[in-house]
């Protein structure tokens, strides 16, 4: 070999010299391993009692999603609607403004500032099918998500998704009907 390959030879392996693997290298117990760092011998401690998981509030599922129980839910097993009122609708309004304008648009017809970006356009809220749904469906798809909707249970409250079935109901009557005559 000449001088100069081995020159070269010599630089690429001078960084690897200073490699360490000192985060793979560490000092590490697994789940359950024995120790003797903690006087019991164990090596990981119990949870203390009363722990709630993350993004949890400790309960079963239906009280924090609507739903009653994990899993596919129909439409039809889902609580009943708290009655509507306007302090209900006026909180849905916001609500709705907050985390369905971005895509539903503030009027509702699926062509909010998301889908003028190029992303897909969701249903108008306007289309017979929406219409005839009942407003549990809409609670369901904000619990669950639908197609390309991920849920939004950990972002919106089950009582903040009625409110917001309930403005959508109010979306839809307005659009169909005079504003005067809505109930």
């Amino acid at each position: 070999m000449s001088t100069k390959t081995l020159t070269l030879l010599a630089l690429c392996l001078v960084p690897l010299v200073g490699c360490r693997q000192n985060m793979h290298n560490q000092n590490k117990l697994e789940p359950y391993e024995a120790s003797t760092f903690f006087d019991d011998g164990q090596g990981s401690r119990q949870l203390p009692a009363g722990t709630v998981p993350r993004g949890t509030d400790g309960r079963k599922i239906a009280p924090y999603t609507g739903l009653p129980e994990p899993g596919p839910a129909l439409v039809s097993s889902l609580q009943a609607p708290p009655p509507v009122t306007l302090a209900m609708i006026q909180r849905g309004r916001q609500r709705y403004n907050v985390f369905c304008s971005p895509c539903h648009s503030r009027v509702g017809n699926g062509r909010g500032m998301i889908v003028l970006r190029g992303l897909k356009q969701p249903p108008s809220f306007h289309d017979a099918r929406l219409r005839s749904a009942p407003a549990a469906y809409f609670v369901q798809v904000m619990t669950e998500g639908f197609g390309v909707m991920p849920s939004y249970a950990e972002e919106v409250s089950p009582e903040d998704r009625w409110a917001i079935a309930a403005y959508i109901r109010a979306l839809q009557y307005n659009q169909q009907n005079r504003p005067a005559e809505a109930p």
